[in-house]
């Protein structure tokens, strides 16, 4: 698929172009990744002209930039590329206009479309009056996409009506991490651990993808949607898939993608005693008293800002290996990670000098600093009168360190260049995203026929009690 000469960004004046899209898309002009005569056209409601557009532009990238990608000159150059059509989205009226001020489509447009999910059948239609939907223009979709299996059919069948698979990226930014991608080396470059990885050597898997913040404005979009919505729907499968993947035959888009389908498909649905709900309460944050959820929001809900689940993946790799996952708001601190807790040796040789074996253990910490720790057994110096006496000790890769001269990429930076090149191995497949919703609303019928209540936890904390007794039952503790 060729490279786009223009690329249209639908909520061009929102708060998501102006704290990621807009700073990534300049870092791809400061380094020279994208052509140079590529056109960047925003359209939003706000009623703005191109220098007003470029005026909001340059002070969001004044204010997300860091320091040292902060060149007068380049900014300038940036803006350069920037224009804008003002645009309701609602009504097929403007399209006409909006299609003028793009012009020339022949050397290929990207549309990055980020709005509102009731706004997705309206633009599409839209776009397709106004000959925005032509063979050299593929879209890329910003989540959320629907609320359940139905809503997400019905957004996607109205994209298809306009667009081929092919042409649909749809987004989900944890996939552009550096270090989401490092799953896949570290798996399938390194002989050590792929021999292991499956039930024979692995007991079980943690993911937790914690954060401090509240609502933080999102009320009505929260409200709706939930923790398991939110955050376990898209973010957490997708690690998932990739931990849980057989080898690709390739690193091509389809050889990736086909191996993530088979894991989603092969989860095993949940029971009611394998999942818990939370909702936060009033507590401290890094030392500052917060409120509770409700008192947020102003309003009582049975919302819940933290889930817990047990789960299993159903396959020949992985049976018998439980995956125990968490997210939520209002935890102790901002934390993404991955942690693999591989079995014990079978027999301890150290145990004349005391020695309790711990078993190795995997970290792959994601947000906010980026590792990849192995906890080893070692031995402590010593003549060894009595015994040899073994200490648990952390081998350290440090991506950050180990790649310092490399510049840091955010997620949004690869996947927009990705986008404008036609590369979709890093966007998520239909039949990815119907797996997903699937398993998902197979919990939320849990929920209502168990009637699995929310259980109050103190902001600042790690959620409910009853989380941790999750783990615990099985003799197994959170990586806190």
């Amino acid at each position: 698929m060729n490279s786009s000469a223009t690329l249209l960004l639908f909520g061009a004046t929102g708060d998501l172009s102006k704290r990621m899209l807009l700073p990534s898309l300049y870092a791809l002009h400061e380094d020279e990744l994208i052509d140079a005569d590529v056109k960047i056209v925003g359209t939003a409601r706000s009623e703005l002209d191109d220098r007003e557009f470029r005026d909001m532009a340059e002070s969001a990238l004044e204010q997300y930039l860091p320091d040292d990608r902060q060149t007068k000159d380049q900014i300038s150059g940036f803006l350069k590329r920037l224009s804008y059509q003002q645009l309701d989205a609602s009504s097929t009226k403007g399209f006409g206009d909006l299609a003028s001020k793009i012009g020339d489509i022949s050397g290929g447009l990207a549309i990055f479309l980020s709005t509102a999910p009731t706004l997705f059948e309206a633009t599409i239609a839209g776009l397709k009056s106004a000959g925005l939907t032509g063979e050299n223009v593929r879209i890329g979709l910003e989540k959320p996409l629907g609320n359940d299996l139905q809503s997400s059919n019905a957004i996607n069948d109205a994209v298809a009506e306009a667009f081929p698979e092919g042409r649909i990226f749809r987004i989900d930014h944890y996939l552009g991490k550096e270090t989401v991608q490092n799953l896949m080396a570290l798996r399938f470059a390194n002989m050590m651990f792929e021999p292991l990885w499956n039930s024979n050597g692995i007991d079980h898997i943690e993911i937790t993808v914690a954060e401090t913040v509240g609502l933080e404005g999102r009320h009505s979009f929260y409200e709706k949607t939930g923790a398991l919505r939110d955050m376990v729907q898209n973010h957490i499968l997708q690690l998932v898939g990739l931990i849980a993947m057989e080898p690709p035959a390739n690193l091509d888009a389809t050889s990736v993608r086909d191996e993530k389908v088979k894991v989603l498909r092969s989860l095993r649905p949940v029971i009611a005693e394998h999942v818990v709900r939370g909702q936060y309460g009033n507590g401290a944050v890094k030392g500052e008293a917060v409120s509770s959820y409700q008192d947020n929001l102003g309003d009582s809900s049975e919302t819940e800002t933290f889930v817990a689940l047990k789960v299993f993946v159903d396959n020949w790799r992985w049976q018998g290996v439980p995956f125990y996952i968490r997210t939520g708001k209002r935890l102790a601190e901002r934390r993404s990670e991955i942690v693999v807790q591989f079995k014990s040796v079978p027999h301890n040789i150290f145990a004349r000098g005391g020695t309790r074996l711990n078993a190795n253990r995997l970290v792959i910490r994601l947000q906010p600093e980026e590792y990849v720790r192995l906890q080893v057994m070692a031995k402590e110096p010593g003549l060894d009168r009595d015994g040899i006496v073994l200490r648990e000790v952390p081998l350290d890769l440090s991506l950050t360190q180990a790649f310092s001269k490399t510049r840091k990429r955010i997620a949004y930076e690869r996947l927009l260049i990705d986008l404008i090149e036609g590369d979709p191995t890093l966007f998520v497949r239909r039949d990815e995203v119907e797996a997903q919703w699937h398993w998902i609303d197979a919990i939320r019928k849990v929920w209502e026929a168990n009637d699995v209540a929310v259980k109050s936890y103190g902001s600042g904390s790690w959620g409910p009690s009853a989380a941790i007794a999750l783990t615990e039952r099985d003799g197994v503790s959170w990586n806190d």
